[in-house]
């Protein structure tokens, strides 16, 4: 017989199955979440405006603009499609694909994470950049020798920004079925034929 209030034993299970008295229950731990459009179009934006501001201003000051960034740029989208692709063969469990590491998906959702961002901040100034080099185009050299740099800069960043989404996609696990489904799919399977009485 119990000796506390109650009739309840320390560390016994509530009534209705609920985690034993004194004991929290199992926590949801919250994930990286899927990176928001919004956020990448502002911070285009307010790059691009920067950039524009900068060059319109300081152009004088600020050093030519070369192709090696733009090409880092193009060749790091070409890794994260790579990646991405490969990493969505192994989630499927595709043929030939290889095994799952959970920890290895884990860092690309980071670096997509990352690179899209990075991507962005970088279209935007090279957007900018774009447009005051065009608005200028001309009337400065140094206008004129920008320009094709900063358009090739620009369509690096955007792969960029569109491979790293292809990425943070890929390490998305699929959702598994509901059980509701589950529950309709074993009851129809199993209860005989219809119409039929047992």
């Amino acid at each position: 017989m119990s000796n506390t209030p109650g009739g309840n034993a320390p560390g016994s299970r509530r009534p209705g199955g609920g985690p034993p008295e004194g004991k929290p229950g199992p926590q949801r731990q919250a994930g990286l979440q899927p990176t928001k459009a919004t956020t990448l179009v502002v911070a285009a934006v307010a790059a691009g405006l920067l950039a524009w501001w900068g060059m319109s201003t300081h152009f004088a000051d600020i050093p030519n603009i070369n192709w090696l960034p733009g090409l880092t740029l193009a060749a790091l989208a070409v890794v994260e499609s790579i990646a991405a692709h490969n990493t969505r063969a192994r989630i499927e469990k595709r043929p030939r694909a290889g095994a799952v590491n959970p920890l290895q998906v884990a860092r690309y959702a980071v670096l997509a994470k990352a690179s899209s961002l990075a991507g962005a901040i970088f279209a935007g100034a090279y957007g900018g950049v774009s447009a005051w080099a065009l608005s200028e185009h001309g009337q400065l050299r140094v206008a004129d020798a920008d320009l094709p740099p900063a358009i090739a800069g620009l369509v690096g960043a955007l792969g960029l920004v569109a491979a790293a989404l292809l990425l943070e996609r890929a390490c998305r696990v699929p959702e598994p079925p509901d059980d509701d489904e589950n529950s309709a799919g074993s009851g129809g399977s199993g209860g005989g034929t219809p119409g039929s009485r047992r």
